[in-house]
This record gives C-alpha cells, structure tokens and sequence, in this order.
C-alpha cells in the first residue's frame, strides 16, 4: 500500500534539494511526516540531469517516511525524464508545480498521488476544480511565487495573502484532500515560524511544508495533538456518551453545548493522538 494512502499525518513536509546528496542522506535521519526531494526550483539548470541521479540513487534504499518527488512543469525540458523518474522509482507521490487549471492534470494517469502546487492567481481561482480530481491527494500552498504575482507587500501576518490561504483550504476541504500551508522562509526566526504554523491551523490547514530540519519539530508539534488536547476529547466523548446513556439527544461538558458534530471532532483529535503517538 502507497503510505501516503493509509492515513498517516503530514504535519510536516521537507523539502530538500536533489542535487544535494548530503542533504538527502541527513534527510534519511529525521523524522518530518513526508520529504519532497526538489528537482524543480531548488535546482539550478545545469544541475537537473545530476539531481535526477542523486534521486534515483535516493530512493533504490527504504526510507522512514513517505518520499515524494517535485518534477519540473510541463513544457520544460525536464518535464519528461523527472516523471518517468517518479514513476519508475519507487517514490510515494509526484509534486506538481505552478497548477494553473485541471486540464493540465487529465493527461496524467492516478498511478501515484499527486499533490498540486497552487502558486499562481489562476491555480487560486481553479483551486475546487483542481481539488476534485480523482488522482490528486492534496493541495500545498506556494506562497513566494503567489505574493510575487499578486504584487503584495510582506507583511508578518501574511494579511495579503489570507483569502488566497483560506480559498486553498475551502477548496481541499470541499473535496476530501489535504491542505498543506507554505513554507516560512526565515529559518532564522523561529518564533516567526511558530506564530505562522498557529496560523495555518487556525485557517485549517493540516500540516506545513518546511525548508529546514530545525523546523520539523515546531510543525509537529502545532499541527498535531498535546496530551491535554486528548485528554480534552476524551472528557468530551465520555460527557455524551453518559448523555445518550440517560437518553438525552445533547450533552454540555464544562458549561457547552455537545452535540455529534463535536464528538466527531473529538474522536478525529483522538486518531490523530493515536498515529503519531503510538
């Protein structure tokens, strides 16, 4: 079974660049939920062809966790040589980059997952359409090339870039994928990289892609489940199913309202504990 089907986490995601053979073997030893080994924008032209080796070396050993491979968009002259690689390789899922609109997807079989890149205004526009196709899994947010285009200003809360965030979000969600928030490219900053991943849950994202190892950990950590946050759920399922026990259609637990939509959130939190701590 493809890993990336069998309802693991992805609260982290690293990127790391292909033509970076010591950087994939550190890869190896860490523990994010996915790695995107990068043939695409982390890699100079006159590097690809070698990048591609270096990923093909990459994947003829196990690894921990899921492997993905970000190819070269369609219309370069990587395009072809990236794909046959991600297919014939052993990799979890193809990463798409710069998703403009379905049709750029219908030509491409559901052999492997694919996780498209919404980067552009157009992919932000197409985003419900793109998420409804059979064959992509999920849907990561590429919020550089995406403020470049909207011409937005930085700014610390991402506020131009909100509604682009929450469209990706809506859009996944519609359809049952994953949504997985931008990378923070200050690694310098960790405190600004927490306040960004507490956003992106916030929005309802699911994980984070991450460009750097020391930033697993903090993406882990907001994106999954404390121990007071299943102790929480487990109050609260325990709370009605006393209530259904006395016959009662809702329950209250610490002064709210519980109703089954509540406790499906709870049992979600709980599974979520289960996966990354068991």
């Amino acid at each position: 079974m493809n890993p990336l089907r069998s309802g693991l986490p992805l609260r982290s995601v690293l990127y790391v660049p292909g033509d970076k053979p010591r950087a994939i073997e550190k890869a190896r030893t860490l523990r994010p939920d996915a790695i995107i080994l990068d043939l695409e924008d982390a890699v100079a032209p006159e590097h690809k062809a070698q990048a591609r080796e270096h990923v093909r070396d990459a994947l003829n050993a196990p690894w921990p966790v899921p492997v993905l491979i970000r190819v070269n968009g369609a219309g370069t002259p990587w395009a072809h040589d990236d794909h046959h690689l991600a297919r014939n390789a052993g990799a979890a899922g193809i990463v798409l980059p710069k998703v403009e609109n379905p049709h750029a997807l219908h030509a491409r079989g559901p052999d492997l997952p694919i996780w498209a890149m919404i980067e552009t205004p157009q992919g932000v526009l197409n985003a419900p359409s793109i998420a409804a196709l059979p064959g992509v899994t999920a849907l990561l947010v590429g919020a550089n090339d995406l403020a470049r285009a909207l011409r937005t200003r930085p700014h610390p809360d991402r506020t131009p870039l909100l509604h682009a965030l929450s469209s990706v979000v809506l859009a996944a969600r519609a359809h049952g994928k994953t949504p997985l928030d931008a990378v923070y490219n200050d690694i310098r900053n960790p405190d600004g990289f927490q306040r960004e991943c507490q956003q992106g849950r916030t929005l309802g994202f699911t994980g984070k892609t991450v460009i750097h190892p020391d930033q697993i950990e903090g993406a882990n950590t907001t994106f999954g489940v404390s121990a007071a946050e299943a102790g929480a759920a487990r109050e609260l399922i325990g709370a009605w199913e006393q209530a259904r026990r006395e016959g009662k259609s809702v329950a209250t637990h610490r002064g709210a309202l519980v109703e089954q939509m509540h406790v499906d959130e709870a049992q979600e939190v709980l599974a979520l504990w289960g996966v990354t701590e068991g």
